[in-house]
């Protein structure tokens, strides 16, 4: 991993978007109930031999401590940069506590703005976000650890945001210490994002992950390393969610290969819920800094969306405060109802999902890995996508659509069809027939050894079965369309084996589970 000094392969560039500022925010915050900082500003004379404040090194020191559960979120260390500075050097300490069981207490995220501005949504002064993933980083005209972003180093006022995460007493001091040096300009960076179609490829189904982590923000793989094991999990295509920045859109021009797809987006990390905004225009930034009750969400939303991009809220029963989404659904356009490998909070997902498809209440489900090292399987899970061509256009409108099937890995093929007469429906689509009418709903899948399949309609099952010996299923329903106005399907591994009757055996590991085909006129 590159910590400070990146390669020109990790170096996104800052060529000052437009800014949209929604709402502004205050001053940099000094004192915030039980927060308290001191920013004496120290002079580096003996770094260069100059005296006091004449030298090429500027060096700030903020001092403080979080220990009140009740803080405010968001916190603003103000400094200046005077002209001729080139590179900024931010480093800082804080003590975590490590509860042993993969989450962590007493975080302090870190971000950075620049002379553009800090208000929410203000994408012209964001230069970038590390969260509590590094301890240091470095910007300059030309490099930037990745998370931030390269780009002319102006003067004026900037700011280090912290965002101090599950706070719990007795809490942690922080110190937080910026370089400013002086010298040449140096040479700029050119973006190089990754084109957003692959020419050339047919109308068929697609395989992609839109979940993933790279160097950019928490994960442990570079973005060439990223793709290799998505080509590996047999992936046509992945999403760029890195948390809360934008700057692996930036490059991903470097890394993606011919004939492989990489949809720009964001992983929007919010303190009442995660979201993907994919589908953007790349180098495209979306502020997290508001929770349920600020009212901003949808602000942000109606954002991604006029930008072409779709809104996925990502594992909504996530147990734990501030992960788990809390926004509700009136602004959402598809959920990950499949977040790595399969869980109860998976199955509560699916669980609610389908209680809303019940009372006439449908937003398209997607699965994705959510992986950050490797020790977490890149496509598992991960989303088959109808789409017209591979491109990130059509992967958006097949998301919001919900032409779509999700499944544990590439070997898990499936066709789930509703038929009547010569009229064919899939995934999403709506079957037209009247309420008079029998509709043939048939699902078949492969490379499902030792799992049950199920077809569930709104009353409940409607036809099930078992894969034989080779991990291959067949089941057919004849199914009044009067009296189901969906149907869906779902593949998965009980415990033990089978049991009868198939239709209760509780699924324990699911390995595909589709949208439904609707069924009969939309009234």
């Amino acid at each position: 991993m590159c910590e400070h000094h990146c390669s020109p392969d990790q170096t996104p560039s800052h060529p000052g978007l437009d800014r949209r500022s929604v709402l502004r925010l205050g001053a940099g915050v000094v004192a915030v109930g039980a927060v308290t900082t001191v920013a004496p500003l120290v002079p580096a004379a003996a770094a260069d031999g100059a005296r006091p404040g004449r030298g090429k090194v500027i060096t700030k020191v903020f001092k403080g401590e979080f220990n009140d559960p009740d803080t405010a979120d968001w916190h603003y260390l103000p400094f200046r940069v005077p002209r001729g500075v080139r590179r900024i050097h931010v480093s800082y300490e804080f003590e975590p506590t490590d509860t042993g069981v993969g989450i962590s207490y007493n975080v302090v995220d870190i971000g950075l703005f620049d002379e553009g501005g800090k208000g929410i949504g203000d994408a012209d002064g964001f230069r970038g976000w590390s969260g509590g993933a590094r301890r240091e980083f470095t910007i300059t005209r030309a490099r930037a650890t990745p998370g931030y972003l390269a780009g002319p180093i102006r003067a004026g006022k900037w700011h280090i945001l912290l965002g101090p995460y599950l706070i719990t007493p007795p809490g942690t001091p922080y110190v937080v210490t910026v370089k400013l040096f002086k010298g040449p300009k140096g040479e700029h960076f050119e973006p190089a994002p990754a084109p957003q179609e692959v020419p050339g490829t047919p109308a068929g189904w697609y395989r992609g992950d839109l979940h993933l982590h790279t160097v950019h923000s928490d994960g442990a793989r570079t973005q060439r390393q990223l793709v290799t094991a998505a080509q590996t999990a047999g992936l046509d295509f992945i999403g760029s969610s890195d948390h809360n920045t934008s700057s692996a859109t930036y490059v991903w021009g470097r890394h993606a290969p011919d004939g492989f797809l990489v949809v720009n987006g964001e992983e929007v990390t919010t303190r009442s819920g995660h979201w993907l905004a994919m589908g953007l225009p790349p180098m495209t930034w979306i502020d997290w800094r508001y929770r349920a009750e600020d009212d901003l969400f949808q602000v942000f939303a109606a954002k991604v969306r006029a930008l072409g991009g779709i809104v996925i809220a990502a594992h909504p029963n996530n147990p734990v405060p501030s992960i788990r989404w809390d926004h509700g659904y009136e602004h959402v356009d598809a959920i990950e109802a499949w977040n790595g490998p399969w869980t109860t909070d998976d199955q509560k997902t699916v669980t609610d999902w389908h209680a809303r498809l019940r009372q006439g209440s449908y937003l398209p489900i997607v699965g994705n890995s959510d992986s950050h090292n490797d020790s977490q399987t890149v496509g598992l899970a991960q989303t088959s996508y109808r789409l017209g061509s591979l491109s990130a256009a059509e992967v958006v409108a097949a998301a919001r659509a919900g032409h779509a099937w999700i499944a544990e890995s590439s070997t898990v093929d499936l066709t789930f069809t509703a038929t009547l007469g010569d009229a064919v429906a899939e995934c999403g689509d709506r079957l037209a027939a009247g309420p008079d009418d029998t509709a043939t709903v048939a699902l078949h899948a492969t490379g499902v050894p030792g799992s049950l399949a199920r077809i569930v309609g709104p009353a409940g099952v409607v036809g099930f079965g078992v894969a034989d010996a080779d991990g291959v299923l067949d089941v057919t329903a004849q199914v009044p369309v009067g009296t189901t106005a969906f149907v869906r399907a779902e593949v998965g591994r009980p415990k033990g084996d089978a049991g009868s009757p198939v239709q209760t055996t509780p699924i324990d590991k699911m390995a595909a589970l589709t949208n439904p085909i609707f069924l009969g006129s939309a009234g």
